[in-house]
């Protein structure tokens, strides 16, 4: 094995754990590895508030987990990273709660 592919390899998982490693980050990708939402959406959805909101929105669009689009006046996110989103993907089906009624 080539110690430098697996050190640039390394380099990258840990870049992307530790955008993961925020609750509000993980929170915010957590919704959205479900699909599109707008900004008061995730809001909504998260609690999470404006400022706080904002800014780690900005770290993950930064980091190149999400991008953006406009529809007139709201702003959509969506995870476009294929790797965090099978993360996601996972983290979701271990620890966020099945709706009530849902016996799978």
């Amino acid at each position: 094995m080539d110690i430098a592919l697996l050190q640039h390899a390394a380099q990258e998982a840990g870049q992307l754990l530790r955008a993961l490693a925020n609750d509000d980050r993980l929170l915010l990708l957590c919704q959205l590895s479900q699909g599109e939402r707008s900004v008061s959406e995730l809001e909504a959805l998260t609690g999470i508030r404006q400022p706080t909101l904002s800014q780690q929105l900005g770290i993950l669009r930064q980091k190149g987990l999400v991008q953006t689009r406009r529809e007139g006046k709201r702003i959509y996110y969506q995870v476009v990273d294929e790797t965090a989103l099978a993360i996601l993907q996972l983290l979701y089906q271990r620890y966020c709660p099945a709706p009530q009624g849902d016996s799978t």
